[in-house]
């Protein structure tokens, strides 16, 4: 079967002083057009959301991690169905029930945002700061060192994408006890993860306050916002976080671990979750 999520393309390769042709695997890059069908006081429209730039490969899941994590939608029931365009398998329409009104202005910002950044034409950083639903959700949780030097082995031998690219993210779920949930692969950072909190958002497995986000880049603010608002407590990237997202981390009880490396990392908020022996 062909595999939707990879390009296969004809390339150059130097080696020294010598050129040889081969073939070579990259992770395809295509738009998502996110449209909302809803109800308002004159009757049913619809509202061309968002334009992201993603992987090919579980838009659902996507577009309704987007929806809930940018504050358009509370809860998987709002949602009556997808629908794909017959036509286009990059326009998909979330239909939602009957009477309920989606939190738009919410999720002001232009009509395309780049695979890099979700946060890219935000109307104002005000916009952003959405109140999650389970802010207050306490965890005891701990867990040691060790199960932390363990994530990225788990992850490398699930993401097939960037075994064949080289060039994807991921983010993944674990429990507590250091098992892998779920990974999602994808070219922007908060698509992989929208991928991941859709999948347990529709699935009604939310909050997520047990459990522990790994992230293969740097944790920006916009991941952290997407995190807080499905209760994920802890958080540990492979990459730097912002000073913003050290903020969100904080105000949110966040443990928040970045430059995770072979045998070493740092905690920049919530150091009681972390055992050291």
């Amino acid at each position: 079967m062909k595999n939707l999520q990879v390009a296969h393309i004809s390339i150059q390769k130097i080696k020294g002083n010598s050129c040889t042709e081969e073939n070579d695997l990259l992770a395809k890059e295509e738009p998502l057009e996110i449209k909302l069908e809803y109800s308002t006081a004159t009757g049913r429209m619809q509202k061309n959301l968002a334009i992201t730039m993603r992987t090919p490969g579980n838009d659902e899941e996507l577009a309704a991690g987007f929806l809930f994590t940018e504050g358009v939608i509370k809860n998987k029931e709002e949602i009556q169905s997808f629908k794909q365009a017959s036509t286009d398998n990059n326009s998909l329409l979330v239909i939602l029930k009957e009477d309920v009104i989606p939190q738009i202005a919410s999720a002001a910002r232009n009509f395309y945002s780049t695979s890099s950044c979700g946060i890219c034409g935000k109307a104002s950083i005000e916009a952003i700061q959405m109140v999650s639903n389970y802010l207050t959700i306490k965890n005891n949780f701990s867990i040691t060192a060790g199960l932390i030097y363990n994530l990225p082995l788990q992850v490398k031998s699930q993401q097939n994408i960037f075994e064949d690219t080289g060039g994807i993210h991921a983010a993944a779920l674990f429990n507590n006890n250091g098992d892998i949930l779920l990974l999602k692969e994808d070219v922007g950072r908060h698509n992989a993860l929208d991928k991941v909190i859709g999948h347990f958002f529709i699935n009604d497995k939310l909050p997520l306050h047990n459990s522990i986000l790994f992230l293969s880049g740097r944790a920006g603010f916009e991941l952290l916002q997407k995190a807080a608002m499905a209760g994920i407590k802890m958080i540990v990237a492979v990459g730097a976080p912002s000073s913003l997202a050290v903020e969100m981390a904080q105000d949110n009880d966040i443990t928040l671990i970045g430059f995770l490396r072979e045998n070493r990392f740092n905690i920049y908020t919530g150091k009681q979750r972390v055992i050291v022996k």
